[in-house]
């Protein structure tokens, strides 16, 4: 009786309300936000053309990038993506001139450009800790880098909308679309362009290793829900909201990582949803 009293006299409010009095929570929020929706929107279209693996491969490809742009002195994000897209046309170039597989041919190169990034990591003695890489450092995001992220993935998510027919076409049906003369080639390495941005964009917030389920997670969870591609994208970003701001929150009061705690709402979302159409299923 004690306890339910206890939980009735909450201020709720006041819970929800306490953590956005602190800038970096804030900031920290909003940044999350707008990763998780970018994240979100791609992972769609990665569920629809079975490309998962790719973006775990150019995941992990950015790591030596980002320690290459430390040594030398330029930002993060442009060795990122310099590597980001070193690694997609590596991947292309050997599936073109070799009998392997694309998935297998994936695993290779970002393992080596991966392994590649730890060396140097193990090999640079400075105050910075290059490891926030690997697993994110959202609340001790700079205000710069804060703007950085919002501004690029704002573009970026906005670019997928406005061709998003476009894109789904070429995922559901590239043959279609090189038959009704859409330029596939442009769209392709249009398409992983963007994918690149977005990690790159990400890496600071989640870091290279979670970035991966915030492009896998959502969209594989609002698959489950619908066949419906438009309503796909709302339910895949949907759940990337609510997860971000109850990973957030989560992180201030239990005192964990923000990036990690983001990743696992989304994981628990979808094994509820597995969890329900597979009881569904067995009842019909």
């Amino acid at each position: 009786m004690e306890i339910l009293t206890q939980i009735f006299q909450t201020n709720y409010l006041a819970l929800i309300i306490e953590p956005l009095q602190y800038a970096f929570m804030f900031k920290a929020m909003a940044v999350s936000v707008v990763v998780g929706i970018a994240c979100a929107i791609l992972s769609c279209f990665l569920v629809l053309k079975g490309w998962s693996l790719l973006g775990d491969a150019i995941s992990h490809a950015v790591l030596p990038g980002v320690v290459i742009a430390y040594i030398i002195g330029i930002p993060f994000g442009l060795g990122a993506f310099v590597f980001a897209m070193l690694a997609v046309v590596l991947i292309g170039f050997i599936k073109t001139n070799s009998k392997i597989k694309e998935d297998a041919v994936m695993g290779i190169v970002f393992t080596t450009f991966f392994a590649l990034g730890l060396m140097l990591i193990s090999k640079i003695v400075s105050s910075v800790d290059l490891t926030h890489v690997l697993f994110g450092e959202v609340l001790g995001i700079s205000n710069e880098s804060a703007w950085y992220t919002i501004s690029i993935l704002a573009v970026t998510s906005a670019i997928i909308i406005i061709f998003r027919r476009v894109f789904m076409v070429f995922c559901f049906d590239p043959t279609h679309a090189q038959s009704v003369g859409m330029p596939i080639k442009l769209i392709h390495y249009s398409f992983l362009v963007l994918l690149a941005i977005t990690i790159t964009g990400s890496i600071q917030t989640v870091g290279i290793i979670l970035v991966i389920a915030m492009l896998i997670t959502p969209g594989s969870t609002a698959f489950l829900l619908t066949k419906n591609f438009s309503t796909m994208i709302w339910i895949a970003v949907s759940i990337s909201v609510v997860s971000s701001i109850i990973g957030a929150y989560a992180s201030y009061y239990l005192d964990i990582a923000t990036g990690g705690t983001i990743v696992f709402v989304q994981g628990c979302v979808f094994l509820t949803v597995f969890t329900y159409q597979t009881l569904k299923q067995r009842q019909l």
